[in-house]
């Protein structure tokens, strides 16, 4: 998890029109054809789905926030309208419901009305709904969880009421963001109006859960735990993943069926990122609960203890002989730092670096007290370390890597072998590929040569080849995406540059043992 408090896109809110109500307006019947705008009678712009005219289930609208526009609404399709309020323009319900009735909508199954407000309100007159949430992330949520209901809840005015009565009573939220702050050698998280060490996030996300599960969540069964979270001001997709997947395997491990959703909300009060959560028990005649994802990185033996068993190989390793690789690969990755940062000063954050050097330092650090003839169980627990001291989405790809590798070299005959595996999983949870101007542009030529080849010096030299093409290559993910390519050319890519001097320190008239 990255600490970031300054914004990293290269516009601000006036280049952005956040402040524009009629921004979505014009663009979203470009992005969803079966959209068009139509005008209340006070004459402020609604965009309506059309293709939802003749539906008979329950009729959604959503009135959203000018500036703390929530991803959601743009994502959902089940919306037969919605609206960005303009500060001191309030759209009323009778005008929305109106707009549907003439624009041709069936409305006998009735009309709800969501939007977001500083306090909650729930007001029903007639068969037209209208519940004022607090905040995008509430709003977020119940527009999330009346998407998943079940069909005969969607179909039914009487049930959706029922349902969003309980959201209303029973619903709580926790929001951590990123502290501006170190806490020591960690970055720090505000829980609230705590701020504490970031060591983890797990240990983040079970604090979070663990205060709303004890305020509001019934010991009966039946209940299905409807979860929503969102990051807040664009976490990585990675670093998403990572939220998604703590949230699960915190519930899974109190045997909670549940449901789970996700969305991004863009803040113009705080420049902070971070991430809120919100949580609702759902009667389960209300809501089916997902299956329990499997993790493909896990260990096999499908243990749930918090210290795995140990992971054995086929491939024997000297300790002395992998704590010099190890030690070289970190060294070389230190002593690069200011090329890997200048680098990176122009293409993106400036801060690739200091991620690499941080995260050398503490594998160093580690090791001194390591058994690395074990190198796939101190692999394993490695990356529960890095994840804490090496932040953003660098980090992140190294973990998962070493997490793969550790596990490649259970059933591997060979460390190249290893290797490969630990790349097939690793593309799973990223869309990089080749000729993307990423560290995978070093990576994947470097295992593949020494799988196919078994000779160190002829990937190295494939790597350097990789990590020289991406002077010329578009960057198409990323902080470099953003700029013009005529910034990044002739500028290697600091990640894959960065790799390059960690294999070139670990491989360089060595060879690793398989």
């Amino acid at each position: 998890m990255s600490l970031i408090v300054e914004q990293t896109i290269p516009y601000n809110n006036s280049q952005l029109q956040l402040e524009d109500p009629k921004r979505w307006s014009r663009l979203f019947p470009l992005m969803r054809p079966s959209t068009k705008v139509v005008e209340t009678t006070s004459g402020q712009a609604v965009v309506i789905d059309t293709a939802l005219a003749s539906s008979k289930d329950v009729l959604i609208t959503a009135v959203g926030n000018i500036g703390n526009f929530s991803s959601k609404i743009l994502s959902e399709s089940h919306l037969a309208a919605f609206k960005v309020e303009e500060h001191g323009k309030a759209v009323s319900t009778r005008e929305l419901a109106k707009v549907l009735k003439d624009s041709g909508f069936s409305t006998e199954n009735g009309i709800v009305v969501i939007r977001a407000g500083t306090s909650e309100e729930f007001i029903l007159v007639s068969r037209v709904l209208e519940l004022v949430v607090e905040g995008g992330l509430k709003l977020d949520h119940v527009l999330s969880l009346l998407q998943a209901a079940k069909p005969e809840v969607k179909a039914s005015f009487d049930k959706t009421q029922a349902l969003l009565e309980r959201f209303i009573r029973l619903s709580t939220k926790s929001t951590s963001k990123f502290h501006e702050q170190k806490s020591g050698n960690v970055p720090s998280v505000a829980h609230g109006i705590d701020v504490v060490d970031f060591n983890s996030a797990k240990a983040s996300i079970d604090k979070d859960l663990s205060s709303l599960l004890s305020s509001t969540f019934p010991s009966r069964g039946g209940m299905v735990c409807s979860i929503h979270y969102s990051d807040i001001n664009g976490l990585s997709r990675l670093e998403n993943n990572i939220l998604a997947h703590e949230i699960s395997d915190f519930l899974a491990k109190k045997n909670l069926e549940s449901y789970i959703t996700q969305s991004t909300v863009l803040s113009n009060q705080s420049k902070a990122r971070g991430w809120s959560i919100s949580l609702c028990a759902v009667p389960s005649e209300y809501l089916t609960p997902q299956a329990k994802p499997s993790n493909s990185l896990a260990s096999s033996n499908g243990s749930t203890s918090s210290k795995p068993s140990e992971i054995t190989s086929k491939i024997t390793f000297s300790d002395s002989q992998v704590r010099k690789i190890i030690t070289a690969g970190c060294e070389r990755v230190i002593k690069e730092e200011p090329t890997i940062t200048e680098y990176d000063t122009i293409v993106g954050d400036g801060d690739c670096g200091y991620t690499l050097r941080d995260g050398a330092k503490q594998v160093m650090t580690y090791i001194n007290k390591a058994d690395l003839s074990k190198l796939p169980s101190t692999l394993s627990d490695l990356v529960d370390d890095l994840e804490v001291n090496m932040g953003g989405t660098s980090g992140a790809l190294y973990c998962i890597f070493l997490s793969s590798l550790a596990q490649s070299l259970r059933d591997a005959s060979s460390f190249a072998e290893a290797l490969d595996g630990a790349l097939e999983s690793l593309l799973k949870y990223t869309r990089a590929r080749l000729g993307d101007r990423t560290c995978l542009d070093c990576l994947i030529p470097f295992v593949e040569t020494l799988k196919k080849t078994g000779d160190s010096k002829k990937a190295l030299e494939e790597a350097e080849k990789g990590v020289e093409s991406t002077k010329n290559l578009e960057a198409k993910l990323g902080r470099s995406s953003y700029l013009d390519e005529s910034a990044t050319r002739g500028v290697p890519d600091p990640g894959a540059y960065g790799l390059l001097m960690l294999l070139e320190g670990m491989f360089v008239l060595r060879n690793m043992p398989g």
